[in-house]
Protein backbone atom coordinates (compact mmCIF):
# COMPACT_ATOMS: atom_id res chain seq x y z
CA UNK A 1 0.00 0.00 0.00
CA UNK A 2 1.04 3.39 -1.35
CA UNK A 3 0.33 6.38 1.33
CA UNK A 4 0.29 10.50 0.37
CA UNK A 5 -1.02 12.92 2.39
CA UNK A 6 -3.85 15.70 2.12
CA UNK A 7 -2.03 18.99 1.78
CA UNK A 8 -5.07 20.60 2.73
CA UNK A 9 -6.00 18.97 6.01
CA UNK A 10 -2.65 17.50 6.34
CA UNK A 11 -4.35 13.86 7.22
CA UNK A 12 -2.24 10.95 5.96
CA UNK A 13 -4.33 9.27 2.85
CA UNK A 14 -3.25 6.00 0.87
CA UNK A 15 -3.31 5.23 -2.75
CA UNK A 16 -4.63 1.92 -3.67
CA UNK A 17 -1.57 -1.08 -4.22
CA UNK A 18 -1.12 -4.09 -4.14
CA UNK A 19 2.35 -3.32 -2.41
CA UNK A 20 2.41 -6.42 0.64
CA UNK A 21 4.46 -5.58 3.36
CA UNK A 22 6.62 -8.53 4.87
CA UNK A 23 6.23 -8.33 8.53
CA UNK A 24 9.39 -9.84 11.04
CA UNK A 25 8.82 -12.93 12.09
CA UNK A 26 11.90 -13.87 14.49
CA UNK A 27 13.08 -11.33 17.93
CA UNK A 28 16.49 -11.19 14.93
CA UNK A 29 14.73 -8.46 12.74
CA UNK A 30 14.11 -6.85 15.59
CA UNK A 31 17.47 -6.33 17.40
CA UNK A 32 20.81 -8.55 16.20
CA UNK A 33 23.34 -9.47 18.93
CA UNK A 34 25.87 -6.72 17.91
CA UNK A 35 23.53 -3.79 18.64
CA UNK A 36 22.50 -5.71 21.65
CA UNK A 37 26.00 -5.72 23.04
CA UNK A 38 26.15 -2.21 22.65
CA UNK A 39 23.18 -1.51 24.49
CA UNK A 40 24.47 -3.25 27.33
CA UNK A 41 26.03 -0.10 28.42
CA UNK A 42 23.22 1.78 28.09
CA UNK A 43 20.53 3.12 30.90
CA UNK A 44 17.16 5.67 30.55
CA UNK A 45 17.43 8.75 32.07
CA UNK A 46 14.18 10.34 33.81
CA UNK A 47 14.52 14.10 35.11
CA UNK A 48 11.98 13.54 37.22
CA UNK A 49 14.05 11.18 39.37
CA UNK A 50 16.57 13.26 39.07
CA UNK A 51 15.24 16.02 40.46
CA UNK A 52 17.51 17.52 43.00
CA UNK A 53 19.80 14.80 42.73
CA UNK A 54 23.25 14.52 40.80
CA UNK A 55 23.33 13.22 37.71
CA UNK A 56 24.34 9.83 36.77
CA UNK A 57 22.09 9.08 39.92
CA UNK A 58 18.63 7.43 39.92
CA UNK A 59 17.73 7.95 43.73
CA UNK A 60 14.91 8.87 45.38
CA UNK A 61 14.81 11.35 48.44
CA UNK A 62 13.33 8.85 50.26
CA UNK A 63 15.58 7.62 53.26
CA UNK A 64 15.38 3.98 53.47
CA UNK A 65 18.43 0.71 53.56
CA UNK A 66 20.18 1.45 50.46
CA UNK A 67 24.02 0.67 50.77
CA UNK A 68 24.41 4.71 50.11
CA UNK A 69 24.85 6.91 53.18
CA UNK A 70 22.84 10.08 53.21
CA UNK A 71 22.75 11.67 56.78
CA UNK A 72 23.19 11.23 60.21
CA UNK A 73 20.00 12.01 62.65
CA UNK A 74 20.16 11.98 66.67
CA UNK A 75 19.07 8.55 68.02
CA UNK A 76 15.94 8.23 69.88
CA UNK A 77 14.37 4.97 71.58
CA UNK A 78 12.98 2.49 69.34
CA UNK A 79 15.21 2.83 66.56
CA UNK A 80 16.69 0.21 65.00
CA UNK A 81 20.40 -0.25 66.61
CA UNK A 82 21.78 -1.89 63.89
CA UNK A 83 22.18 1.87 62.36
CA UNK A 84 23.99 3.37 65.37
CA UNK A 85 27.42 4.94 63.88
CA UNK A 86 29.69 3.40 66.95
CA UNK A 87 32.80 5.34 65.52
CA UNK A 88 30.54 8.85 66.30
CA UNK A 89 29.81 7.63 69.69
CA UNK A 90 33.31 6.75 70.18
CA UNK A 91 34.67 10.92 69.05
CA UNK A 92 31.52 12.53 70.77
CA UNK A 93 29.96 10.41 73.10
CA UNK A 94 26.81 10.71 71.57
CA UNK A 95 24.72 8.42 69.27
CA UNK A 96 23.46 9.15 65.71
CA UNK A 97 21.64 6.79 63.35
CA UNK A 98 22.78 6.51 60.07
CA UNK A 99 20.53 7.41 57.27
CA UNK A 100 20.42 6.05 53.78
CA UNK A 101 19.43 6.70 50.17
CA UNK A 102 16.81 4.40 49.09
CA UNK A 103 16.65 3.24 45.41
CA UNK A 104 13.98 4.24 43.16
CA UNK A 105 12.65 1.69 40.50
CA UNK A 106 11.93 3.55 37.21
CA UNK A 107 9.43 2.34 35.26
CA UNK A 108 9.60 2.80 31.45
CA UNK A 109 6.30 2.46 29.01
CA UNK A 110 6.85 1.75 25.67
CA UNK A 111 3.53 3.08 23.83
CA UNK A 112 2.67 1.99 20.35
CA UNK A 113 0.62 3.70 17.73
CA UNK A 114 -0.94 0.27 15.99
CA UNK A 115 -3.47 1.62 13.72
CA UNK A 116 -3.72 0.89 9.76
CA UNK A 117 -1.71 4.68 8.90
CA UNK A 118 1.33 2.97 10.71
CA UNK A 119 1.36 -0.01 7.79
CA UNK A 120 3.12 2.41 5.56
CA UNK A 121 6.33 3.25 3.88
CA UNK A 122 9.38 1.91 3.02
CA UNK A 123 10.86 1.51 5.43
CA UNK A 124 7.75 0.42 7.13
CA UNK A 125 6.43 2.80 9.96
CA UNK A 126 5.34 0.15 12.39
CA UNK A 127 8.33 -1.93 11.37
CA UNK A 128 10.43 0.51 12.30
CA UNK A 129 8.31 1.43 15.92
CA UNK A 130 8.92 -2.29 16.58
CA UNK A 131 12.92 -2.27 16.36
CA UNK A 132 12.93 1.13 17.97
CA UNK A 133 10.61 -0.27 21.00
CA UNK A 134 12.53 -3.39 21.18
CA UNK A 135 16.33 -1.79 21.45
CA UNK A 136 14.79 0.32 24.14
CA UNK A 137 12.75 -2.23 25.82
CA UNK A 138 16.38 -4.42 26.06
CA UNK A 139 17.93 -1.43 27.90
CA UNK A 140 15.28 -0.82 30.05
CA UNK A 141 15.28 -4.81 31.10
CA UNK A 142 19.14 -5.16 31.71
CA UNK A 143 19.27 -2.31 33.97
CA UNK A 144 16.53 -3.70 36.14
CA UNK A 145 13.81 -1.45 35.47
CA UNK A 146 10.44 -2.00 35.39
CA UNK A 147 9.04 -2.10 31.62
CA UNK A 148 5.24 -2.09 30.27
CA UNK A 149 4.41 -2.18 27.05
CA UNK A 150 1.25 -0.97 25.19
CA UNK A 151 0.27 -0.98 21.54
CA UNK A 152 -2.97 0.93 20.64
CA UNK A 153 -6.09 1.31 17.89
CA UNK A 154 -9.71 2.27 17.58
CA UNK A 155 -11.01 0.95 20.82
CA UNK A 156 -8.45 -1.35 21.80
CA UNK A 157 -5.54 -1.30 24.18
CA UNK A 158 -2.75 -4.49 24.22
CA UNK A 159 -0.83 -4.39 27.48
CA UNK A 160 2.17 -5.97 28.71
CA UNK A 161 3.04 -5.20 32.17
CA UNK A 162 6.03 -5.12 34.73
CA UNK A 163 8.79 -6.91 32.69
CA UNK A 164 12.06 -7.28 34.75
CA UNK A 165 15.30 -8.62 34.05
CA UNK A 166 17.17 -9.45 30.81
CA UNK A 167 15.70 -12.96 31.13
CA UNK A 168 12.38 -11.45 29.65
CA UNK A 169 14.12 -10.04 26.22
CA UNK A 170 12.87 -13.25 24.22
CA UNK A 171 8.87 -12.35 25.96
CA UNK A 172 8.67 -8.65 25.03
CA UNK A 173 10.40 -9.27 21.45
CA UNK A 174 7.73 -12.36 20.59
CA UNK A 175 4.65 -9.81 22.23
CA UNK A 176 6.32 -7.04 19.56
CA UNK A 177 6.22 -9.51 16.51
CA UNK A 178 2.32 -10.37 17.30
CA UNK A 179 1.56 -6.83 17.14
CA UNK A 180 -0.52 -6.18 13.78
CA UNK A 181 -1.28 -2.81 12.20
CA UNK A 182 -5.43 -2.20 11.90
CA UNK A 183 -8.34 0.05 12.27
CA UNK A 184 -8.27 3.76 13.60
CA UNK A 185 -7.10 5.64 16.25
CA UNK A 186 -8.91 6.72 19.36
CA UNK A 187 -5.63 8.36 21.03
CA UNK A 188 -7.83 10.42 23.67
CA UNK A 189 -9.02 7.01 25.27
CA UNK A 190 -5.97 5.29 24.89
CA UNK A 191 -3.53 7.95 26.75
CA UNK A 192 -6.46 8.29 29.37
CA UNK A 193 -6.65 4.76 29.78
CA UNK A 194 -2.48 4.52 30.22
CA UNK A 195 -2.39 7.48 32.26
CA UNK A 196 -5.10 6.22 35.23
CA UNK A 197 -2.75 2.69 34.98
CA UNK A 198 0.67 4.20 35.35
CA UNK A 199 2.47 3.07 38.41
CA UNK A 200 5.57 4.54 39.73
CA UNK A 201 7.87 7.30 37.93
CA UNK A 202 10.14 7.20 35.24
CA UNK A 203 9.98 7.65 31.35
CA UNK A 204 7.10 7.14 28.63
CA UNK A 205 7.64 6.89 24.79
CA UNK A 206 4.43 7.41 22.47
CA UNK A 207 5.69 6.16 19.09
CA UNK A 208 3.34 7.39 16.22
CA UNK A 209 2.68 9.41 13.14
CA UNK A 210 -0.01 11.60 15.43
CA UNK A 211 -2.00 12.38 12.18
CA UNK A 212 -5.14 12.21 13.93
CA UNK A 213 -8.41 13.61 13.13
CA UNK A 214 -9.52 14.39 16.11
CA UNK A 215 -6.31 15.84 17.21
CA UNK A 216 -3.48 14.51 19.69
CA UNK A 217 -4.20 17.62 22.48
CA UNK A 218 -6.43 16.10 24.74
CA UNK A 219 -5.08 12.78 24.90
CA UNK A 220 -1.28 14.49 25.30
CA UNK A 221 -2.60 16.21 28.47
CA UNK A 222 -3.79 13.00 30.16
CA UNK A 223 0.29 12.37 30.21
CA UNK A 224 1.36 15.26 31.97
CA UNK A 225 2.76 15.46 35.70
CA UNK A 226 2.37 11.74 37.03
CA UNK A 227 5.73 11.28 37.91
CA UNK A 228 6.88 10.85 34.11
CA UNK A 229 8.88 12.08 31.71
CA UNK A 230 7.12 12.12 28.70
CA UNK A 231 8.67 11.48 25.12
CA UNK A 232 6.46 12.13 21.62
CA UNK A 233 8.38 10.60 19.01
CA UNK A 234 6.63 11.14 15.90
CA UNK A 235 7.53 8.85 13.15
CA UNK A 236 7.11 9.36 9.11
CA UNK A 237 8.31 6.96 6.36
CA UNK A 238 10.79 9.28 3.88
CA UNK A 239 7.78 9.11 1.28
CA UNK A 240 5.68 11.09 3.43
CA UNK A 241 8.54 13.64 4.36
CA UNK A 242 9.41 14.22 0.42
CA UNK A 243 7.34 12.78 -1.79
CA UNK A 244 9.01 14.53 -4.88
CA UNK A 245 12.19 13.03 -3.62
CA UNK A 246 10.85 9.80 -3.67
CA UNK A 247 9.18 10.24 -6.36
CA UNK A 248 5.95 8.97 -4.64
CA UNK A 249 3.09 10.52 -6.28
CA UNK A 250 2.11 11.89 -9.62
CA UNK A 251 -0.31 12.87 -12.20
CA UNK A 252 -4.48 12.75 -11.00
CA UNK A 253 -5.11 10.95 -7.99
CA UNK A 254 -8.08 9.35 -5.90
CA UNK A 255 -7.02 9.23 -2.56
CA UNK A 256 -8.70 6.55 0.23
CA UNK A 257 -8.39 7.07 3.61
CA UNK A 258 -7.04 3.71 5.24
CA UNK A 259 -8.67 4.75 8.59
CA UNK A 260 -12.24 6.10 8.13
CA UNK A 261 -12.20 5.38 4.31
CA UNK A 262 -12.66 9.13 2.93
CA UNK A 263 -11.89 10.02 -0.21
CA UNK A 264 -10.32 13.00 -1.66
CA UNK A 265 -9.50 13.53 -5.79
CA UNK A 266 -6.28 16.06 -6.18
CA UNK A 267 -3.94 16.67 -9.22
CA UNK A 268 -0.22 16.50 -8.16
CA UNK A 269 1.24 19.61 -9.12
CA UNK A 270 4.75 21.62 -8.07
CA UNK A 271 2.28 23.77 -6.35
CA UNK A 272 0.85 21.30 -4.42
CA UNK A 273 3.44 19.39 -3.33
CA UNK A 274 4.55 22.79 -2.03
CA UNK A 275 1.47 23.70 -0.04
CA UNK A 276 1.86 20.27 1.57
CA UNK A 277 5.38 20.19 3.03
CA UNK A 278 4.62 23.95 4.16
CA UNK A 279 1.47 21.96 6.29
CA UNK A 280 3.52 18.77 6.87
CA UNK A 281 6.19 21.51 8.79
CA UNK A 282 3.46 23.39 10.37
CA UNK A 283 1.48 20.34 11.81
CA UNK A 284 5.31 19.16 13.40
CA UNK A 285 6.28 22.87 14.53
CA UNK A 286 2.70 23.09 16.15
CA UNK A 287 2.71 19.72 18.16
CA UNK A 288 6.26 20.40 19.02
CA UNK A 289 5.57 23.89 20.34
CA UNK A 290 2.39 21.89 22.37
CA UNK A 291 5.27 19.44 23.81
CA UNK A 292 7.53 22.07 24.63
CA UNK A 293 5.03 24.32 26.75
CA UNK A 294 4.03 21.07 28.91
CA UNK A 295 7.21 19.62 29.26
CA UNK A 296 7.11 16.92 26.95
CA UNK A 297 10.17 15.84 24.39
CA UNK A 298 9.14 15.76 20.85
CA UNK A 299 11.13 14.08 17.91
CA UNK A 300 10.60 13.82 14.44
CA UNK A 301 12.07 10.44 13.72
CA UNK A 302 12.47 9.24 9.32
CA UNK A 303 11.87 5.51 9.31
CA UNK A 304 15.36 4.79 6.70
CA UNK A 305 17.34 6.68 10.20
CA UNK A 306 20.04 3.81 10.92
CA UNK A 307 18.74 2.01 14.53
CA UNK A 308 22.78 1.95 15.78
CA UNK A 309 22.72 5.71 15.02
CA UNK A 310 19.09 6.82 16.60
CA UNK A 311 19.89 4.96 19.48
CA UNK A 312 23.50 5.05 20.38
CA UNK A 313 24.09 8.71 19.37
CA UNK A 314 20.71 10.77 18.62
CA UNK A 315 18.57 10.00 21.81
CA UNK A 316 21.61 10.03 23.87
CA UNK A 317 21.66 13.69 22.97
CA UNK A 318 18.50 14.52 23.56
CA UNK A 319 18.58 13.02 26.74
CA UNK A 320 16.91 9.97 26.74
CA UNK A 321 19.58 7.60 27.13
CA UNK A 322 23.07 8.01 28.36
Amino acid sequence: MTQATNATSGKSQPIVSTRRIKRPERIEELINSELMSKLDQLDVVSRKIFTGKLQGERRSKRRGQSVEFADYRNYVPGDDLRYIDWNVYGRLDQLFLKLFLEEEDLSLYLVLDTSESMNYGEPDKLIFCQQLAMALGYIGLVNYNRITMASFNEGRINLLSNLRGRRKTRQMGQWLLDLEPGGGTDFDTAMRSLAIGREGRGVMVVLSDFLYKTGYEKGLRYLMGGGFDTYVLQVFSPQEIDPVGTNALSGDLKLRDVEDGDISEVTISGALLKRYKENMNAYCAKLREHCVRRSMIHMVLRTDMSMETLVLEYLRKRGLLR
